[in-house]
């Protein structure tokens, strides 16, 4: 049987009890989707991060990202290194600063393969079939009833400035599966992974008008309402651009 890697806590695969006790235990620590993007953003970072930097990417207080930091550490998902932030040593430097790093935490777990790319491709199919002449429209419009839902889901704030919106739009994608990041200062994003795979480059002008309406969606519900276009990626290497 076919089977694929997926990343947990550890499993034996003889007893539903200890399945169900692993799967309740990693949903307890990444089921939630703001941590969830603090450890994408964390594993991600090519240095080890502060809570500051963590608050400040995902607009928290500093006592909330230090709480998701720590749980994340406490299950595991992140380890604690001290350093100092300037390059003064000895005397009179301060004392190292808490930075936070992923760990190489990876059990594997083994499932039936889920044919998430394929099931993306029969829906794409599906929407072109229902509406051959306006099948990216509706994509769009799909994507924005998302957009909003998700907004709901994780407490957008509102009416609380462009740049805000941006990063919080940002965060937001980061938990559902985006490796996205914020550029308000050009009005722009740049999503450097998509969750929706093969399909996004074999049907671009569906995924890509999905992932347009998710993003206005999620603008309307922070009250900064415009115009959104997503250009595709030419090449694996190179990121999406959102232009807003």
């Amino acid at each position: 049987m076919d089977t694929d890697q997926v990343a947990t806590t550890g499993f034996d695969a003889g007893s539903d009890t200890a399945f169900d006790t692993e799967v309740g235990a990693l949903t307890a620590s990444l089921g939630d989707t703001t941590r969830r993007g603090v450890y994408i953003a964390v594993r991600a970072a090519a240095e080890p991060v502060t809570v500051s930097e963590v608050a400040g990417l995902f607009d928290l207080h500093p006592n909330v990202a230090r709480h998701h930091l720590d749980r994340l550490v406490g299950d595991g998902w992140l380890q604690v290194t001290h350093r100092r932030s300037g390059a003064r040593t000895g005397p009179g430097a301060g004392r190292p600063a808490k930075h936070y790093e992923a760990t190489a935490k990876e059990v594997a777990l083994e499932f039936p393969r889920r044919r998430y790319d394929l099931l993306s491709e029969l829906l794409v199919r599906v929407v072109e079939r229902l509406s051959p002449d306006g099948a990216a429209e509706v994509a769009e419009q799909i994507g924005r009833e998302y957009g909003r839902q998700l907004a709901d889901e994780v407490g957008l704030p509102e009416d609380a400035g462009f740049d805000t919106a941006v990063t919080a739009v940002a965060r937001a994608m980061m938990g559902v599966g985006f490796q996205t990041e914020a550029h308000p200062d050009d009005r722009t994003l740049l999503t450097r992974f998509c969750p929706f795979g093969l399909t996004a480059a074999s049907h671009p002008e569906i995924v890509c008008r999905i992932d347009q309406g998710i993003v206005r969606g999620l603008l309307e519900a922070a009250d900064e309402p415009g115009v959104v276009l997503v250009t595709p990626h030419q090449s694996v290497a190179d990121p999406c651009l959102t232009e807003m």
